[in-house]
């Protein structure tokens, strides 16, 4: 019989996080920045947040290219923020990320079946964001060591599914730029992927 696998430490939050991350020249900055949450457990409750950076780098950018936080559980996105998307490899030391809005979000919608194509829609206010990853590779699942996580304390169990192709569309505009390729824990994906069955335990 095999040996059941438990994780010492405190479950955080547990989940989903797929994100996009773009760029226009593989060399060159991120142009856009997009990480979902639909959170089923944690210390501030349930919820969803989209955390979109269309100015990375900037952290005070015009109102047409702001960086926003949608989402229906303000203190729990607050705290994503700071205890994780900001220790996330894209996302880390940009100056965007200091001027975020927050603001209340009106409606999530998921759609497609995960398995060749996955979106979700965000809607606040006047505000419309779809997210799409299409050409969808086959999923796996691992766990990092506290060490090789992002946060650096965390165990993180999880399932990705690469994808070959992403869009970040705002009010029916398409962001500039596509994925650029990366690997995950031995398998070649893009910045592109979706993230089910996420849970962040603390060592």
């Amino acid at each position: 019989m095999a040996e059941t696998v438990i994780f010492p430490g405190e479950v955080e939050w547990t989940g989903e996080n797929p994100g996009i991350s773009l760029k226009e020249d593989p060399a060159g900055p991120f142009t856009t920045l997009a990480s979902f949450f639909r959170v089923m457990f944690s210390p501030h409750g349930r919820g969803h947040a989209l955390v979109l950076m269309r100015s990375p780098q900037e952290a005070s950018p015009p109102p047409e290219q702001d960086n926003v936080c949608l989402t229906d559980n303000e203190p729990l996105a607050r705290w994503l923020v700071a205890h994780y998307v900001s220790h996330f490899g894209a996302w880390r030391g940009q100056p965007g990320l200091a001027g975020l809005q927050y603001r209340a979000l009106d409606s999530v919608e998921s759609r497609g079946d995960a398995i060749t194509a996955y979106g979700e829609t965000v809607r606040a206010g006047a505000l419309t964001v779809a997210l799409d990853w299409t050409g969808l590779g086959k999923p796996f699942c691992f766990a990092l060591t506290p060490a090789q996580s992002a946060t650096g304390v965390h165990h993180m169990p999880t399932l990705f599914v690469g994808c070959d192709r992403a869009a970040v569309t705002v009010n029916g505009v398409a962001r500039h730029g596509a994925p650029i390729p990366r690997e995950v824990a031995g398998q070649r994906i893009s910045t592109a992927m979706l993230a089910f069955s996420e849970t962040w335990i603390r060592a």
